[in-house]
């Protein structure tokens, strides 16, 4: 029988290692891919109409319903939200949480420019997005970082209670959507809640406190 290598650690024991922090360029570049990927997803949304969860919904809903641009909508019905972020959760979140709530903001309206999206299919738009946007808000996760509003109370729930914070993000975007049918009638709704569903499958299936842990 082989002796054991000198530099072999046990699976148990580097478990119950603290876990190798992400260095600021790490971070810095997880923001950027994180928001690209969440904006890209918003991009998709408004060229089919449709809409999603969370402050983001709201922001979507205020955007159909006024014609205000999306971005700017988004961004200003986050500030409240960032009181709770810091009380809750730290200077550093709330600081990482405003970055790329501005990040969202501005990159939403630039992917247009580069990718035409006219005319995508909605029920395409809403799957593809729902992941694509569920992927960036998983690596904002991991960074210690949100996109406000809804997201910092479910993460402050799932880290104060153990509460799941895609299921909690699923339960409040049904609900968002449900008043969306005032708005943009049951043609949009459909692939919108499908989509909303999509996104918080992401978050619940890959970010989950007793499985993944990252700094």
């Amino acid at each position: 029988m082989p002796a054991p290598r000198p530099d072999a650690v046990p699976v148990a024991a580097a478990s119950s290692q603290a876990p190798l922090a992400h260095s600021a360029f790490e971070d810095a570049l997880a923001m950027a891919i994180g928001t690209l990927f969440i904006s890209f997803g918003v991009a998709m949304y408004t060229q089919a109409g449709l809409l999603t969860g969370g402050t983001a919904g709201l922001a979507f809903l205020l955007h159909y319903a006024t014609g205000a641009r999306f971005g700017w909508v988004f961004f200003v019905i986050n500030l409240p939200f960032y009181y709770l972020a810091f009380r809750r959760m730290g200077l550093r979140f709330m600081t990482r949480t405003f970055v790329a709530v501005a990040l969202v903001s501005l990159l939403s309206a630039v992917h247009p420019l580069f990718v035409p999206l006219q005319g995508v299919a909605p029920f395409y738009a809403a799957a593809m997005g729902g992941f694509i946007m569920g992927t960036g808000f998983v690596i904002l996760f991991r960074h210690g970082a949100s996109l406000g509003g809804i997201n910092i109370v479910a993460l402050y729930l799932q880290d104060r209670y153990g509460l799941r914070a895609g299921h909690l993000m699923l339960g409040i975007d049904l609900a968002i959507l449900a008043l969306a049918y005032f708005v943009v009638g049951a043609a949009a709704l459909l692939p919108s809640v499908a989509g909303a569903v999509a996104l918080n499958l992401v978050v619940a299936l890959n970010h989950r406190k007793d499985r993944y842990v990252a700094m």
